[in-house]
């Protein structure tokens, strides 16, 4: 078999341009991932997904920011939007894990039905009061516990209806008060706390078929960010226990100092199995490309592994999904 690139990319629109289809076609990235640009109506989506997946020649993985609340990028009035999953969770009481395996369900039953078959979640950051309002709305719940237990459900939600969850931000992004979309957050918290609340969560769903970084420092193990930190992705890989695929998060973040070929060998050499790249901009795509090249041998065996969790969505009522998802938590769950 052909090694996958050791890339997620994004297209720039609707369709695939002429050069996008030969750069995907010459990179072979592992995957695709798609934004609010790339969304218009159910058939051109399903049609784009179409030609990302001719111009590898396979059934690549497409996967999207699905989480409900601010950051989903399938919106109303054609898919349903969701309350941000801190509400929900709250909403739903004693019924959380019941109402969250429901929610994730129907997230995946509309993804499938497009051609995406993966969505970026759980995200299993346990907040704190101080944690930046990028995040804290975004998490589901104030235990680690809690919140494991909220993303073991909505994993199996997402994997019944044949979509693959990743597991976000590993080792934690809880901390942070700093959006690291613009800036890179520092976390100076000890060790044992670090173990006890923070990484807890991600080691009990070490299971996910892939986990995306955390853009932060945290100070008690490195001074360098996560995802371009080898001591980070040792803890990472031996002491959480992560063994599936690692992709970065948008290795184009302002986080992130230096060139996007220097960034992206960075985190290639600390231990991350594949680059993600966000924004569709042509030229950076092929920059990334270029840098990643091929997966390694052991990235490789970790892809193969997360396509292996894939599966035909189960037989199920999706009308009475809803209205049992609606009696849990009430008429205003979703629009």
């Amino acid at each position: 078999m052909k090694k996958f690139g050791a890339t997620i990319l994004g297209a720039e629109g609707h369709r695939l341009t002429a050069e996008e289809k030969a750069l995907f076609r010459d990179a072979n990235p592992f995957g695709f991932i798609l934004f609010a640009r790339n969304i218009d109506t159910p058939d051109q989506i399903r049609a784009l997904c179409d030609d990302l997946r001719e111009a590898v020649g396979r059934n690549a993985p497409i996967t999207i920011d699905q989480e409900g609340g601010r950051v989903q990028r399938l919106r109303g009035p054609i898919w349903r939007e969701w309350l941000p999953p801190m509400d929900f969770v709250q909403a739903a009481g004693e019924n959380a894990a019941e109402a969250m395996y429901l929610r994730f369900r129907l997230i995946a039953h509309e993804l499938y039905a497009l051609g995406i078959d993966s969505n970026c979640a759980p995200m299993v950051d346990v907040p704190r009061a101080e944690t930046h309002e990028f995040l804290y709305n975004r998490c589901y719940g104030n235990t680690a516990q809690q919140i494991a237990l909220m993303g073991q459900a909505a994993n199996d939600g997402m994997l019944a209806g044949g979509v693959l969850p990743v597991i976000k931000h590993i080792p934690g992004h809880g901390r942070a008060t700093a959006d690291s979309h613009f800036e890179l957050p520092i976390v100076n918290v000890a060790r044992d706390e670090l173990d006890r609340v923070d990484f807890a969560p991600f080691k009990a769903l070490r299971d996910t078929p892939m986990g995306m970084t955390a853009h932060l420092v945290y100070e008690a193990i490195d001074n360098c960010a996560a995802t371009l930190s080898k001591p980070m992705m040792d803890v990472i890989r031996n002491d959480i226990g992560f063994d599936n695929l690692i992709m970065t998060d948008d290795i184009s973040m302002k986080a992130l100092s230096g060139s996007l070929s220097d960034l992206s060998k960075g985190a290639l050499a600390a231990g991350c199995d594949v680059i993600l790249h966000c924004n569709g901009v042509l030229a950076e795509s092929t920059e990334v490309t270029q840098a990643a090249g091929e997966m390694s041998d052991a990235a490789q065996k970790r892809a193969l592994r997360a396509l292996s969790y894939r599966q035909t969505p189960d037989d199920i009522d999706i009308s009475a999904l809803d209205a049992q998802l609606k009696a849990l938590v009430g008429e205003g769950v979703h629009g």
